[in-house]
């Protein structure tokens, strides 16, 4: 068995750089965890109109409003079996900027050959995702379909009222780090929120992600 994530590349998994093999072999089968701390070097959001769709994905981890440079963040990368029986990797971005503490809560699972990520707390909003390898040995995932889900409710997300995501991950030899770059894009209101940094990794053994981690409840439907 491999990583979700080589599961859903398949062949292209092995065009990645070996430093980005590692990263996104994270999983059950390789008993390892991934921590990497660096900095955030922008943080920046969109025109004030912007602000209503960030206010409402930060009370439930997903996006935040605020604007910032030079901003030192963590991202944990943790496996574990979820309620369903499913290998879960847990995407979880924390970082503080003005006095505030502020994070991004991601869990993704393997589902019909592809990528699900389920974004926030409480795993409310589930996103497709596509993962391909660049020239370089990089990473673009880019978000599709969203789809909300809360109790029996459950319908297609309207893109009116969120955004795409294109996030690049890279490991440069010469720095010794990686590199991210994320953008939010909404097709009506424009640019809603992104970030770009550098951040150096650390391995070590796990076979379950801590608590913290973890949202607060897991959904059943992809």
């Amino acid at each position: 068995m491999t990583s979700i994530f080589a599961r859903a590349m398949g062949a292209e998994f092995e065009r990645l750089h070996p430093m980005m093999q590692r990263r996104f072999g994270v999983g059950l089968d390789s008993g390892e965890a991934c921590t990497g701390r660096g900095v955030m070097w922008e943080i920046r959001r969109g025109p004030w109109w912007t602000v209503p769709f960030l206010q409402i994905g930060r009370l439930r981890n997903i996006l935040v409003p605020d604007v910032g440079t030079h901003v030192p963040f963590a991202v944990e990368n943790y496996p574990y079996l979820d309620p369903f029986g499913r290998e879960t990797v847990t995407v979880v971005r924390e970082y503080e900027i003005g006095g505030r503490q502020r994070r991004f809560d991601a869990t993704m699972i393997l589902a019909d050959g592809g990528i699900v990520d389920y974004l926030g707390t409480h795993q409310h909003l589930a996103v497709d995702l596509e993962l391909h390898a660049d020239d370089r040995g990089g990473l673009v995932l880019t978000s599709d379909a969203q789809r909300f889900y809360a109790g029996p409710i459950g319908f297609p997300f309207p893109m009116l009222f969120s955004g795409r995501a294109r996030l690049r991950e890279w490991y440069d030899d010469a720095e010794g780090q990686f590199h991210i770059d994320l953008r939010v894009v909404n097709s009506v209101f424009g640019f809603l929120f992104g970030y770009r940094g550098t951040f150096t990794c650390e391995w070590t053994p796990a076979a379950d992600a801590p608590q913290r981690l973890k949202p607060a409840r897991h959904e059943a439907r992809t």
